[in-house]
């Protein structure tokens, strides 16, 4: 059941000790680094800027996804577990749904009052 912190937050208290660090380990590298490996991030086609952050622990592959704003600043909107090679249209859909509520919010200043 959902904490209320926020959907990554959620996530990664889902994973293991050992997946979790592994996913806070590519996120600090696509953080870091100026130019990242298409192994770790990726812009999906014809999705309308959606990025994918991409992790793997054995034979699990965890995705996270979100979008670019303002000068290269992640914005993450959703997690999960990948069970087939396409991402689900259902993930891709929450993060463009996601994605649309914190631009409108933004744009309203919602999230400095």
């Amino acid at each position: 059941m959902p904490s209320g912190k926020s959907p990554i937050e959620d996530f990664l208290d889902s994973l293991s000790s050992k997946e979790a660090q592994k996913v806070i380990w590519v996120l600090k590298l696509v953080e870091e680094l100026e130019n990242i490996s298409t192994k770790y991030y990726k812009h999906l086609s014809n999705t309308n800027g959606i990025i994918e952050i991409r992790a793997q622990v054995g034979k699990n592959h965890f995705r996270l996804l979100g979008f670019e704003h303002k000068e290269k600043l992640v914005i993450l909107t959703n997690g999960f577990k990948k069970k087939d090679q396409k991402v689900p249209k259902s993930e891709i859909d929450l993060a463009q749904q996601r994605r649309k509520e914190y631009l409108a919010k933004e744009h309203n200043n919602e999230w400095f009052r």
